[in-house]
């Protein structure tokens, strides 16, 4: 799938949640928690990635959380400068605005550090973000910076 580009200059604001509900930064004292969730939730390969963005000062990686109980994820600028991604919410979760929320919180982050396009690399969802943030999808001519990953023995 191809990655897609979304413009920055004139995004939606982040929609108040859920009453219980919040979105946080990480904290790298709960690095393998929250790893392991991802771990869980979505596999090794977006587990590593998140790891990647607990690593960096200020934190590159976005909580939705009720309480103590992690119920989503974002990563911004973690696999290449201006990327945003992986991004997951818990199917017990879905469709309590997690998702978006996540999406445009770690956009306005990004525009905050200065960059004017955002890449959504490998998108599920496309249509998602479409509606959401009017990303558009790059042209098949332009490969994805992903390579095929390592596999252990």
């Amino acid at each position: 799938m191809t990655d897609m580009i979304v413009g920055l200059s004139d995004l939606p604001v982040i929609p108040p949640l859920v009453e219980g509900y919040e979105l946080t930064p990480a904290k790298t004292w709960d690095r393998e928690v929250i790893v392991d969730w991802v771990r869980d939730h979505f596999g090794t390969l977006w587990s590593s990635e998140v790891a990647n963005g607990l690593g960096h000062h200020p934190c590159r990686v976005l909580i939705a959380r009720r309480g103590t109980e992690i119920l989503g994820f974002a990563c911004f600028d973690v696999t290449f400068p201006g990327f945003f991604g992986p991004t997951g919410v818990a199917e017990s979760a879905r469709g309590l605005g997690l998702g978006k929320a996540l999406l445009l919180d770690a956009l306005h982050r990004l525009r905050a550090r200065g960059y004017v396009y955002a890449f959504i690399g490998d998108p599920g969802p496309i249509e998602f973000y479409q509606r959401t943030v009017g990303a558009v999808a790059l042209p098949e001519s332009l490969t994805s910076g992903y390579s095929t990953p390592l596999k252990g023995q």
